[in-house]
């Protein structure tokens, strides 16, 4: 892990109290699993280069804008 991720990790278990450390230890697990993954670099990859499969984020946020947009007009 990056020296400032590990700062932050460190951070966070600091504030952490007994009610939230879990929390705090399952999504930092979760992003370490993530970036050891050598999928998620390819896919890192290929969506900075506009090569990833499927629509961008913006595409699928306008059009359920414009679906929900339809369906209150049809009220």
């Amino acid at each position: 892990m990056p020296a400032a991720q590990r700062m932050e990790f460190y951070r966070e278990m600091g504030e952490a109290i007994p009610e939230t450390i879990g929390e705090v230890l399952t999504n930092w697990w979760l992003v370490v699993q993530v970036a050891g993954d050598p999928q998620t670099a390819r896919t890192t990859a290929a969506v900075k280069a506009g090569t990833a499969p499927g629509r961008s984020a913006s595409t699928v946020m306008r059009e359920l804008r414009e679906l929900r947009e339809l369906r209150e007009r049809g009220r």
